[in-house]
């Protein structure tokens, strides 16, 4: 009997160890987006299996000709981030990569929602700070120089603006990190002296 658990422990460890992700870290988001086919930001419409639509609202570099986008996430052993983490109505940024081409087992016609994806669909890495959450027009994530792994690192958020001017390359990762680690008081402070200089506030 206690062969038999031993020998069931062992199938089920071996069975999770292949179903799991193994993949080196690839960088933050001002690394690794430039080595994807498409940088943009976008809100969360709908979800099913380990696939979600993403409705364009601005693209930072690539193209794309249809909206919503749908891209492929977890399952398996593929290296990408679980479904539950981008709910409907969430807003990011996300640099992904696009299918190009079917792989053995990628498809299984009993399981359509959950599968590698269709060619002309998008994936997204889970080995590198390839998505940032977006509220509004400021994004925080693993932007630059954040720690391996850490997708909510503490962080000032930075302006859209600013992550979409770095990906055009018109501006460079320092200014990224300097955003970042700015003072968010005195970045509140600065923000209500302008509104009073403008005549915002009695």
């Amino acid at each position: 009997m206690g062969r038999a658990v031993f020998a069931l422990l062992l199938t089920l460890v071996a069975g999770a160890a292949r179903s799991e992700c193994e993949c080196l870290w690839h960088g933050s988001f001002s690394e690794v987006q430039a080595g994807t086919s498409l940088v943009l930001s976008g809100t969360v419409v709908a979800a099913k299996g380990n696939s979600i639509d993403l409705s364009v609202e601005r693209i930072l570099r690539g193209k794309s000709h249809v909206d919503p986008i749908r891209i492929w996430l977890k399952t398996g052993d593929y290296c990408r981030p679980e479904p539950g983490l981008f709910p409907v109505g969430s807003q990011w940024i996300m640099a992904l990569n696009r299918i190009e081409e079917d792989i053995p087992g990628g498809f299984n016609p009993n399981t359509p929602n959950v599968s590698y994806g269709r060619i002309g669909d998008y994936s997204l890495s889970s080995c590198g700070g390839y998505w940032l959450s977006q509220k509004g027009e400021t994004v925080t994530g693993n932007l630059v120089n954040a720690p391996r792994w850490e997708r909510e690192p503490p962080m000032t958020p930075v302006l859209l603006d600013l992550v979409a001017e770095y990906v055009a390359g018109n501006v460079d990762s320092d200014a990224l990190l300097q955003a970042s680690r700015e003072d968010p008081a005195l970045r509140e402070l600065m923000l209500d002296t302008r509104a009073f200089l403008r005549g915002d506030e009695e």
